[in-house]
């Protein structure tokens, strides 16, 4: 399904395109949001570059990588280096607020609208923002979440207190070995809750909120739904992507409307009813249109 993708309409210009949003936002009747993580780097969690280079270094200079996705891979040595590392990361993408208010300017245009959101994210930047919790899917997992590595469990463990104390107390890249965090059933090393292999846990709140997702859609078939794709790439398109493509083509009176810096897209087959708009996010939404 699907085989030819339609890049964005050159005769089209994106002010009209950012117009044609706005009207189809108000003429929905529910709206769908699938948010990948081009919607974190629009609001400046970067995770390359200057602030890379602020919080990390001295694993930079000791290591050799250059972002932080890499070394969140590194495998030290040690669980103290390890959590030195890890903590620094968790701190900066989940209890930090990110600089600037793309997730603020989203919420204003969507609050007064039935919607719901899905997203491969995993900083907390909706609900930090003031997005409802029952309206929220994260698939992925949270930085804000333990989980047993082996897992001997299917629970998790809010981390704010301990990432904290990591952060700290941390000294010459390490964190003191009492701080280094186990399970309490079977004393094994917890881990972050991020859906990286098979061992990813899905604890009560996972499924609770999958079922949430499942029933939002359940419930708005055959309605006029704007699905609207925001900062989503190739790394995982079975997860919000393709789903929302096939949606659309099932649903005569849906809108799809793709928002990616660089790679906005749409299959031919829904190309009529698609709004693919290459550009910034925080731009995007906060640009005036007339009514």
């Amino acid at each position: 399904m699907f085989p030819n993708i339609l890049r964005k309409d050159q005769e089209e210009s994106d002010f009209q395109k950012i117009q044609r949003f706005r009207k189809a936002l108000e003429k929905a009747e529910a709206v769908i949001i699938g948010a990948g993580a081009g919607l974190s780097t629009s609001a400046g969690f970067s995770y390359t570059g200057e602030r890379f280079q602020r919080y990390f270094s001295d694993f930079a200079q000791k290591y050799g990588f250059h972002d932080m996705y890499s070394g969140g891979f590194y495998p030290y040595e040690t669980l103290e280096e390890h959590w030195a590392y890890w903590s620094r990361y968790i701190y900066l993408n989940r209890y930090m607020d990110p600089p600037k208010p793309v997730y603020e300017n989203l919420l204003e245009l969507v609050k007064e609208k039935d919607y719901f959101i899905l997203t491969t994210n995993v900083d907390h930047c909706f609900q930090k923002a003031g997005f409802e919790k029952e309206r929220l899917f994260y698939t992925q997992g949270d930085y804000g979440l333990f989980q047993c590595s082996e897992p001997c469990c299917q629970e998790t463990w809010d981390n704010e207190e301990v990432i904290s104390e990591m952060v700290r107390q941390q000294k010459q890249m390490r964190i003191p070995t009492e701080l280094v965090p186990r399970c309490p059933h079977c004393g094994k090393p917890l881990t972050m809750n991020l859906r990286s292999d098979d061992t990813f846990v899905q604890d009560k709140g996972w499924y609770q909120a999958s079922e949430r997702y499942s029933r939002y859609i359940r419930e708005h078939q055959g309605k006029k739904i704007l699905f609207l794709e925001l900062g989503v790439g190739y790394n995982t398109p079975v997860i919000i992507k393709y789903p929302f493509w096939q949606m659309t083509a099932q649903n005569p009176k849906a809108v799809y409307v793709c928002i990616n810096y660089g790679d906005a897209a749409a299959p031919r087959e829904i190309a009529e009813r698609s709004i693919c708009i290459d550009g910034d996010i925080l731009e995007v939404l906060k640009t005036k249109v007339k009514k």
